[in-house]
């Protein structure tokens, strides 16, 4: 068994008692609700990436461009449906649905 913990960044005591985080972008104040909120945002969470549909081919190509904090939750939904954990794939998907919904609609639909 891989021992994959040094990629788990450490907790303080402070913000394992947090049950959201939230995010100011574009003018726009997100709640990013548990488990969610123990995702890696990465420096910086607001960094905008552009991110391409996984069933994107050489016919046809969809993206959009998204900020860190939302590329960290939709890579969570991706794992939870691989891992078939349906219901962390919908409460991702419900977040992004409601926060971010015309990327919803490129990404996950």
């Amino acid at each position: 068994m891989l021992d994959l913990s040094y990629m788990i960044p450490e907790e303080s005591e402070e913000s394992m008692t947090k049950e959201t985080i939230n995010i100011k972008y574009n003018g726009k104040t997100y709640v990013i609700p548990q488990p969610f909120n123990k995702c890696y945002f990465g420096a910086e969470p607001t960094r905008e990436l552009t991110i391409h549909n996984r069933f994107s081919d050489e016919t046809f190509q969809q993206s959009c461009k998204l900020p860190s904090f939302a590329v960290a939750i939709y890579d969570t939904i991706i794992g939870a449906e691989a891992s078939e954990d349906y219901k962390l794939m919908q409460k991702g998907i419900t977040w992004f649905q409601k926060n971010f919904p015309n990327q919803y609609y490129t990404l996950l639909d």
